[in-house]
Formats: C-alpha cells, structure tokens, sequence
C-alpha cells in the first residue's frame, strides 16, 4: 500500500480531512497487490466521507488478498482480509460474513508478527461482541488492541480503542469507568490531533454523565 494513501486514510479517519482521499486515489498506478489495497482503502473512506458503498472497493480488497495469498504474504493477506471484513462489517452491515474474515486476519497478522493490523482485526472482531451484546468480550478484545497499538505507537488508534471501551464502560453501567476512559481518550485524542476521536470521546463522557451514581 502507499504511504501517500495509508496518511490519506488516517487523515480522514481520525481528524476528519478527507481533502486528500480522491487525489490519493487518482494518482494510483499498476497492478500490484498493495496498489489495489490502497486503491480500496481510499474507497472505502471515500464511502464513510458520504459517497455511496463501492464495489470496486470490495473487488480490490479481493484481489490484493488472492495475489497476496499466492506469494505467500501471510501479512498482506491478513491486511486483505481485515479490509474485507471491514467493508461487510461497516458499509453492508454483515457481521456473519465479517467476523469469519476478521478472525482469518486476525490469525495470519498473529502469525506474520504484524502487530499493527492485528490491531486493527482486534478492534473491529470487539465491535462485533459489542453489538451482539457480550461487553465482556469487547472490552478483553479492546483492551487487547489497545496494548498492541500502544507499543507500537499508534495514538490515534489507542484514542479510537478507549473511545470504544469508554462506551462498553456505559453499556455496563460503570459512570465512574467510563469517564474516566473518556477523559484520557480525550487527552490521547488532543495530544495525536485526532479530532474526530476527542469529539466522539466527549459524546462518550456526555452519556456516562447520564448514568445514575
């Protein structure tokens, strides 16, 4: 995958600038694997920016993970499927086709010691034990992927990761952890320049502040 996209992506992902996604795309060329990964990265963000679900992002996540498979690229494949996953997860809204992909990358960036999109797999199988209600699985999940992203220096992702456990905090009725999960989500979040995670960890303080002592 490029730099110029994976930046593209985070810029629009976690501060909310997504100036740079169409561009990124449209400078692309070839037809290797991380090309087309990139190529559905930048679909699919263009996508949550307001654009409508792309299948051509899905048929790139798709042939990035085959080619990758036949080279024997145990950690592209995984970043593959991690796409392939998120796409029905977050765009279909299919978790029974996404959680098998997820575990799939989970398992093969685990094997290629890929700690950062294992990350990734990690957060997005947590939100599908959230939604399906089992809080104690999203947050040991969660908390998984959050200490992976913090030895790996990911701070907007670990602002992203307390985010999430802030509001399993709510849904368990803990007032007391969860804000104190927002509040250091809101500080992550400042001191990286994810905006997009401070704003979304303050929405988490405001309905911790709901919950009765």
């Amino acid at each position: 995958m490029t730099e110029r996209a994976d930046r593209a992506c985070r810029q629009a992902v976690f501060c909310g600038d997504t100036s740079d996604l169409l561009p990124a795309l449209e400078s692309l060329v070839g037809d290797e694997p991380g090309t087309d990964l990139a190529r559905g990265m930048l679909r699919h963000s263009l996508a949550l920016a307001g654009g409508e679900p792309d299948a051509e992002e899905l048929a790139c996540f798709e042939r990035a993970a085959e080619e990758y498979r036949r080279r024997g690229d145990r950690a592209g494949e995984g970043r593959a499927l991690f796409w392939q996953g998120c796409y029905h997860q977050v765009l279909g809204k299919d978790g029974e086709t996404a959680v098998p992909l997820l575990e799939r990358a989970a398992t093969l960036s685990r094997d290629a010691d890929d700690d950062l999109w294992l990350s990734y797999s990690l957060r997005h199988l947590a939100i599908a034990r959230h939604q399906a209600g089992d809080l104690d699985g999203a947050r040991d999940l969660l908390e998984q992927s959050t200490r992976l992203r913090r030895a790996v220096g990911f701070e907007e992702g670990v602002a992203a990761n307390l985010v999430g456990l802030a509001f399993v905090a709510v849904d368990r009725g803990d007032r007391a952890g969860a804000e104190r999960i927002a509040r250091e989500a809101i500080e992550v979040g400042t001191a990286s320049g994810a905006s997009t995670m401070v704003t979304f960890a303050e929405q988490a303080l405001n309905a911790a502040a709901q919950l009765r002592t």
